[in-house]
């Protein structure tokens, strides 16, 4: 599972909001709201926001294992 956390931390560093994000990098706003439903978006979308911020991929998106991944982790 992924969370965006990272990034909507990085709009406030940035006096940023979701519109001001959609409408500086041209997203539409279905976009946004499956970013902020921690919905899948693709590599695409995340390529042109690290640019935009100049970040790398961690200060966007973050990786938390979900449940069946740790039970895996823990089975290794």
């Amino acid at each position: 599972m992924f969370t965006y956390k990272p990034l909507w931390k990085l709009l406030l560093e940035r006096d940023m909001n979701k519109q001001d994000l959609r409408k500086a990098l041209g997203f539409g706003p279905s976009t946004i709201a499956k970013m902020g439903k921690g919905e899948y978006v693709s590599l695409e979308v995340i390529d042109k926001i690290c640019t935009y911020f100049g970040v790398p991929v961690e200060d966007v998106i973050e990786h938390i294992p979900g449940p069946e991944e740790k039970e895996k982790a823990t089975e290794a």
